[in-house]
């Protein structure tokens, strides 16, 4: 069965693998033909001829002067302007790169130049030289339980530098559970981490280290993606034993609707080799720009190349608002948790289809409006409900301060309550 897994990195989930790899060449040739004229029959030409020969020779070559001295100009003129048809769409390579390879056999393949705000494209050497340094290991620690308190690795992830003072981002479960987290540069040195904010909405965190001058990304426009251009993955697969891998591929997709722990996320499909611990690393375009926060990938026999990345366009006012607020704006909050009643959960407890309410959180529009843990909520705004993703998706068609009925199964007996939704924080 297919299942999406988040890459953060756990230890215990690691399998080594063998993989073999069969390369075959072709061998092939370019056969051509050589036209040679065939000789003809001397003859022997009288003096008069020989004569007129001469003269027609000597004319011939005025006239071919005047008219030369009258059009060279023009031909010169028009070979330097051959010369500005430099930017042709396709290349082989640099003038240094033919340079090393003259009178080698040289099968450079066409490559496509697409000219981009500050000029070409880079290449993948240089594009891991800029954002490398930006991509972090990160380190999950939390407090065991019990008479001896000790912190342990829970797992590892990936995050991104975003400023020269230390802001990170990554994804939110990547640090959630966290007592302490500990952010890895790419030089080895080690920081301290704290929360700034998360939100487990879009599976996005940032956090800061104390530290000054640092290298950072570029965020690039993910707007502007198109399918087949090609996408760099930086990041951390399996831990710091791997730190800063680099992996290539392509956009596969675009605007690829993924149910990830009932959440519903827009995302970027990649093919581009991604692993456990890739979680918040980069996604890169070709001019170095993060266009994606990797975050996901389908798990299941025989499947591979089903990578999934945060839109960076996406995250950019998630970032904004927790980095400025330490949580997203605007969103309203009803103020359970519950647990979907299906069908079979219905006719095996004697629960009708909805939503069984587990908790209330205290001072909340739900406690509010009377709504209490056991309730089966079967209608929100008057439409039937059957699960927390259709919850969700009536709820976020709402803004805050927005009164909406709800009702409710309570032993039995319906009831109908009128909550006024507040700011979920």
């Amino acid at each position: 069965m297919e299942q999406f897994n988040n890459y953060s990195w756990n230890q215990d989930d690691y399998e080594k693998s063998l993989i073999s790899k069969e390369a075959a060449t072709n061998n092939s040739r370019i056969y051509y033909e050589e036209y040679v004229s065939k000789n003809k029959k001397k003859r022997s030409f009288p003096l008069n001829y020989v004569t007129v020969s001469i003269i027609s020779a000597v004319i011939g070559g005025l006239i071919f002067s005047s008219t030369f001295a009258f059009i060279g100009p023009l031909i010169n003129k028009n070979l330097s302007n051959d010369k500005k048809v430099a930017s042709v769409p396709w290349e082989y390579g640099n003038s240094s790169d033919v340079q090393k390879n003259s009178g080698e056999n040289n099968s450079a393949t066409p490559k496509q130049v697409i000219q981009s705000q500050d000029g070409k494209e880079l290449s993948v050497v240089d594009i891991a030289k800029k954002v490398g340094p930006a991509v972090v290991g990160i380190v999950n620690k939390v407090q065991t339980k019990g008479f001896i308190r000790e912190e342990v690795e829970q797992g590892s992830g990936s995050g991104i530098l975003i400023s020269s003072d230390g802001y990170v981002i990554t994804n939110n479960h990547v640090i959630d559970g966290a007592t302490n987290v500990t952010v890895i540069l790419s030089n080895g040195k080690k920081y301290e981490a704290k929360l700034v904010g998360k939100d487990a909405q879009t599976d996005l965190a940032v956090i800061k280290i104390d530290e000054k001058n640092l290298p950072y990304a570029e965020l690039g426009d993910s707007s502007t993606l198109e399918v087949g251009e090609m996408a760099v993955a930086i990041g951390n697969p399996l831990g710091q034993e791997f730190a800063g891998s680099v992996t290539v591929g392509v956009i596969s997709a675009l605007n690829r609707t993924i149910d990830i722990e009932n959440k519903q996320l827009k995302l970027i499909q990649t093919d581009a080799a991604i692993n456990p611990g890739n979680s918040g690393g980069a996604l890169v375009n070709s001019y170095g720009q993060v266009i994606g926060i990797n975050t996901a990938k389908m798990s299941a026999p025989g499947v591979e190349g089903l990578g999934f990345a945060i839109p960076v366009n996406e995250a950019k006012p998630i970032i904004k608002d927790l980095m400025n607020y330490g949580y997203v704006k605007g969103r309203p909050l009803i103020g359970i948790s519950g647990r979907d009643v299906t069908e079979d959960i219905s006719r095996i407890y004697g629960l009708p289809v909805g939503i069984y309410v587990s908790q209330v959180a205290q001072f909340s529009p739900a406690e509010r409006a009377g709504i209490q843990p056991g309730d089966v909520i079967i209608k929100f705004d008057g439409k039937l409900v059957k699960s927390m993703k259709e919850l969700n998706e009536l709820k976020e068609k709402f803004q805050v301060g927005d009164e909406v009925s709800i009702e409710v199964n309570r032993e039995g007996t319906v009831k109908k309550f009128q909550l006024i939704l507040s700011e979920q924080k």
